[in-house]
């Protein structure tokens, strides 16, 4: 409720002065300093104006008919107040699209869908390590009505810049309208995801070659020589980033079904069938996601098996080498204790003798330990 009333306030002082409610007076200069990324009207497939604010736009459209597109790059409420008036948007769903940190999802409100999709990003890097971030999420919140598609874009990531030009070059498929896009941005999206899944990929690979080499090259997983493959931390990092690569990932399949598969007034019988093959392929990346977290535990048992095994083999060595110790401390406390009669305690060659009994006994023990592995 107090978003709605910072809605109300936000519009009603512009209404009343009888200014425009946008933060954007449609130059590029504005352009450049509001959260405004793009403003446009299409119409049969074309680009009709350049350059003008979302009223204007609008007014064209009702006007003349086509559409238009509004793209915002993480708006404030107060930027985005007089868009949500003009186009009726729903409360809820403008708080949501200000505030970001949502599950994919898909809502209709009235005449309007509002989709959620997570973009994901790899981060390229030298090395894996224990802090290394593997993929970095964005969010683009799309409000697709009859006659407008309003975009809204949180993080660096996700631009729709270069997808603009690429519709804006298909005419045809343009002029089935603000469908046409949100099929566009989420194909975008999932050929993200394909993209990322293959990186990721050869991450996972990259540790489990360490771990498994690292088991079969004579030394522990935490001896020198080998730290990648008795890291597990690497492997905990990695999980995290599945697990938020999957946090994008699986809430999105129930909405790309119900595109795909509902009949929905605001979405273009032609342009549902595309949403059936952004559907299949999303499915495909998510069982490569619910792969990789249950390759991520069998690695995990692995190292922490090697790990256990090494500590093992350290136990036996420890062990062994007590034992040989054991030896001269043996004798050295039988001929420390006082006693007057004590065997060659006299003789000539006792002293050398002992010692060479000493040596021999242990170089006999040290070889059986050798022979058994445990040396």
């Amino acid at each position: 409720m107090s978003m709605i009333r910072d809605l109300r306030a936000a519009v009603r002082p512009a209404r009343r002065r009888g200014d425009s409610p946008y933060p954007y007076d449609a130059s590029p200069k504005s352009c450049a300093n509001s959260a405004i990324v793009d403003c446009g009207v299409y119409r049969e497939g074309r680009r009709v104006s350049e350059h003008v604010s979302p009223a204007e736009a609008m007014a064209s459209v009702r006007s003349e008919g086509g559409f238009a597109w509004i793209g915002l790059h993480e708006p404030s409420e107060a930027e985005f107040a007089g868009i949500a008036q003009e186009f009726g948007l729903h409360p809820l769903a403008v708080e949501d699209a200000v505030h970001a940190h949502q599950r994919p999802k898909l809502e209709r409100y009235d005449e309007t869908l509002f989709t959620v999709f997570k973009t994901v990003h790899y981060v390229e890097h030298a090395e894996l390590t224990a802090t290394s971030e593997v993929v970095e999420t964005g969010e683009v919140m799309c409000f697709t009505g009859r006659d407008f598609i309003v975009t809204v874009r949180h993080g660096g990531q996700g631009s729709l810049r270069a997808l603009r030009h690429r519709l804006q070059d298909d005419p045809e498929l343009l002029a089935k309208g603000p469908s046409a896009v949100l099929h566009a941005i989420a194909d975008q999206v999932v050929d993200g995801y394909m993209a990322v899944a293959g990186a990721v990929q050869d991450d996972i690979d990259e540790v489990e070659i360490d771990v498994f080499s690292s088991g079969t090259n004579g030394k522990g997983p935490g001896a020198k020589g080998s730290p990648k493959g008795g890291d597990a931390g690497r492997i905990y990092q990695l999980k995290r980033e599945v697990l938020e690569f999957k946090r994008a990932v699986s809430p999105l399949l129930r909405p790309m079904q119900l595109l795909s598969e509902r009949p929905m007034r605001l979405v273009d019988s032609d342009i549902q069938k595309y949403f059936r093959d952004v559907a299949d392929h999303l499915a495909r990346v998510n069982e490569q996601v619910l792969s990789f977290d249950d390759l991520l535990n069998s690695i995990l048992q692995a190292n922490l098996a090697q790990a256990a095994v090494a500590q093992n083999e350290d136990m036996r060595k420890i062990t062994a080498w007590a034992a040989i110790f054991a030896v001269p401390t043996m004798i050295a406390g039988i001929y420390g204790m006082n006693f007057d009669y004590m065997p060659e305690l006299h003789w000539k060659f006792g002293y050398p003798a002992v010692l060479l009994a000493t040596v021999a006994i242990c170089f006999g023990i040290r070889r059986g330990f050798k022979r058994n592995g445990w040396l």
